[in-house]
């Protein structure tokens, strides 16, 4: 039987060159390291992992159950299996009363499938997609996928770390193809106001690009309804996910809403790409519109909010500058700056020292990442305690 030679020690590995604008996700580093800390026995207060801390809702398990017991799981449509696009489409009509047709709704794998396509169909290679620093990590990584060039634009606190009308217009080049906002937004919380998300659009509209809207926090808002940008016009991409609100993380499944004409490129680039999304978690899903389901997830936003108002007064107290008070998601992005001038440092000595795990402003952008970290608070109330106590007395050392 012949064996494989061994690769000589001097073998580098043959990359494609868009991987050097590709960087690794740094929170993940964390939440592995955190697990093996665990693993050792060790007692983490985890405040890094961007999920909801609570189970699938039962109803969106059981029918996932009943679709694996009657043995017809298989390959759906590119665009996803017509039973859920109609309740996608409903559900837009009763939480928002706008109408969206089927044809419009494609089912992914995941938001990130979603980018991924809408990427793929917008960009020529060099396009540039306008973003906002600090924002989701991954976005400007999907750009970079499809050979377009992410243009992450400084934001703080005056716009709510939002993009404005003014700034897009200050950022539009020749080479400008799309605009990407993300409301409620990660890392941040926060919401981008209506009336200047329509200004956006105008912007963008006058100058031939077009706008894509991350929603995937829809549903997670406190004090405000949601509001979506296909209230306005019907020429925009909507990212949106069964993760966040639905709380179905690990199922990976998402949806886009798309312009029409677009609607059969992407059914193209999914064929080659994915060839479809999971029909068994498009099966469980059906279920996730539920009055029931629905019932339940009120309650557990409920309970976020609660846990956001809880933690938000007493990192202030600890000398962190949060000038924002986050009004979505489940994030608070707090300025550390009082307390260590690296970010990253911060958070590594934080879960070796003191067993609290946070997030790095360097995995959200360039903007002053050194001077910010990222708690994630879908946690119960004693975890939250418990990692307040342990960050009080790690900073007392």
């Amino acid at each position: 039987m012949n064996r494989p030679e061994k690769l000589p020690p001097t073998f580098h590995p043959r990359l494609a060159s868009r991987m050097e604008g590709i960087e690794p996700f740094h929170v993940v580093v964390l939440i592995n390291r955190a697990k093996e800390l665990e693993a050792q026995g060790r007692s983490i207060a985890n405040m890094v992992v961007g999920e909801p801390d609570a189970p699938t809702p039962p109803l969106i398990a059981a029918a996932g159950i009943r679709a694996i017991e009657a043995g017809r799981i298989s390959y759906t449509s590119s665009l996803g299996i017509a039973e859920l696009r109609d309740r996608i489409a409903a559900w837009y009509l009763t939480r928002y009363g706008v109408e969206v047709p089927r044809s419009r709704i494609v089912v992914t794998t995941g938001a990130s499938g979603a980018l991924l396509l809408t990427m793929g169909v917008l960009l020529s290679p060099g396009d540039q997609v306008l973003t906002a620093d600090p924002g989701y990590p991954c976005n400007r990584h999907f750009v970079r996928t499809m050979e377009g060039e992410a243009i992450n634009i400084p934001v703080g606190a005056d716009t709510a770390y939002q993009l404005t009308a003014q700034l897009v217009e200050k950022y539009w080049t020749a080479k400008t193809a799309a605009v990407l906002i993300a409301s409620p937004s990660n890392p941040t919380g926060t919401l981008i106001d209506h009336g200047e998300l329509q200004r956006i659009h105008a912007v963008v509209k006058a100058h031939g690009g077009l706008l894509i809207v991350d929603e995937i926090y829809h549903g997670l808002t406190y004090g405000q309804r949601d509001r979506t940008a296909l209230e306005f016009a019907d020429d925009i991409f909507i990212i949106n996910s069964f993760s966040k609100y639905f709380g179905m993380t690990g199922w990976r499944l998402g949806w886009l809403v798309a312009p029409e004409q677009y609607v059969a490129p992407i059914d193209k680039l999914a064929q080659n790409l994915f060839i479809s999304p999971s029909d068994l978690a498009q099966q469980a899903a059906l279920a996730a519109f539920d009055p029931q389901t629905v019932a339940l997830l009120e309650k557990r936003r409920d309970a976020f909010r609660d846990q956001r108002d809880f933690l938000l007064p007493e990192l202030r107290k600890l000398g962190f500058d949060i000038p924002v008070t986050p009004e979505g998601a489940f994030y608070i992005y707090a300025n550390c700056e009082r307390l260590t001038s690296d970010s990253y440092g911060f958070c590594w000595d934080l879960l070796e020292k003191a067993g609290v795990a946070i997030a790095p402003g360097l995995d959200f952008g360039d903007h002053r990442a050194k001077q910010h970290v990222r708690f994630s608070y879908p946690k119960s109330i004693p975890v939250l305690v418990e990692g307040v106590e342990r960050l009080r007395k790690y900073l007392k050392k």
